[in-house]
């Protein structure tokens, strides 16, 4: 399983201002077939600077959930720390 890409990211307005909501589409890699799947995240500023990510897969999936949400987080985070999520 590998994560390909998250595309169509879209950040939804939350007057919470450590809060901050998106949804996309991540395309996965699964025994090298390749499938897109709607998903909701969002990036939550702890008070100690860290940061908590939570993902919800919006359609069925036929992969383990443990490793694929892994493997998501990732992925988001490292869109967070390079800037390539939208303001």
């Amino acid at each position: 399983m590998k994560v390909l890409g998250i595309k169509e990211i879209v950040r939804k307005d939350v007057p919470i201002y450590y809060r901050r909501f998106f949804s996309g589409i991540a395309s996965i890699e699964f025994l090298n077939v390749a499938v897109e799947r709607r998903i909701d995240f969002f990036i939550e500023t702890m008070p100690t600077g860290s940061k908590e990510i939570i993902v919800t897969i919006a359609e069925p999936v036929d992969y383990p959930l443990v490793p694929l949400i892994r493997a998501l987080k990732s992925t988001i985070d490292a869109l967070d720390t390079n800037g390539d999520l939208p303001l």
